[in-house]
């Protein structure tokens, strides 16, 4: 829905896992748009691919496969819309890596926010947790964007560029 809604042209997805969320992001791209999505790992990486073949949305999604770090600075696009769904313990660093080259009004959409409530517990305990948690904060305190945290399963929280 939000894809349909923002009609984006270059998209950029972190963490593949099966395809799903990039084959409903795919849905909304304006002609000669592409999504890039980045997957660790190679199994992951070949059910996506498939699922994506199976989907008939392989014209319209780039799978780049290896350390998502590594991988963005070489992809020389403005992004329209991003979707952080990968290791938790790396949001802040891939949002600090994307942030520059999203457009002003783009979308960027992170996932598990709340991380299974974990996060608004007074302790937090685990790294995945805390470094949620982290991220969290960083974005609230990023005047360069708008937030809003939706209490939607895991959460999932959209910003926009300012």
């Amino acid at each position: 829905m939000l894809s349909l809604l923002v009609q984006p042209r270059q998209v950029l997805e972190i963490g593949t896992f099966l395809g799903y969320s990039a084959i409903c992001l795919a849905a909304g791209i304006q002609e000669g748009g592409y999504l890039h999505t980045i997957e660790l790992r190679e199994e992951e990486a070949r059910a996506a691919e498939e699922n994506f073949r199976r989907a008939r949305a392989l014209d319209k999604i780039i799978l780049h496969r290896g350390k998502a770090l590594d991988i963005i600075p070489t992809l020389d696009h403005v992004w329209d819309m991003v979707f952080i769904d990968a290791d938790k313990t790396n949001y802040q660093a891939y949002y600090r890596t994307i942030i520059p080259r999203v457009r002003k009004g783009g979308l960027i959409i992170a996932d598990n926010v709340l991380f299974h409530g974990e996060v608004l517990q007074k302790e937090i305990r685990g790294k995945n947790a805390q470094a949620i948690q982290d991220f969290n904060e960083y974005v609230r305190l990023d005047q360069s964007v708008e937030s809003l945290l939706l209490p939607i399963r895991d959460g999932l929280m959209l910003i926009r560029k300012k």
